[in-house]
């Protein structure tokens, strides 16, 4: 597993992983509250959950690691 602590905003680095899905997407570093706002405006997106099982993010993860 990796060290995901520093993929995360500091007030969600010691949250058990279990609990990270249902976390805002602005919980992930570098995802701003603006950010987090056109997610959801665009394509729904309020958690990292939502994010993860996003059809469009999993289409081009696909094509991304099928073109390697």
């Amino acid at each position: 597993m990796i060290d995901i602590a520093d993929k995360l905003d500091k007030a969600y680095e010691g949250k058990p992983l279990s609990e990270l899905p249902d976390a805002p997407v602005a919980a992930l570093q570098g995802v701003s509250e603006s950010d987090a706002e056109q997610l959801e405006k665009a394509f729904g997106i309020r958690t990292i959950r939502d994010l993860g099982n996003n059809k469009y993010f999993r289409w081009a993860r696909a094509i991304n690691e099928l073109a390697e």
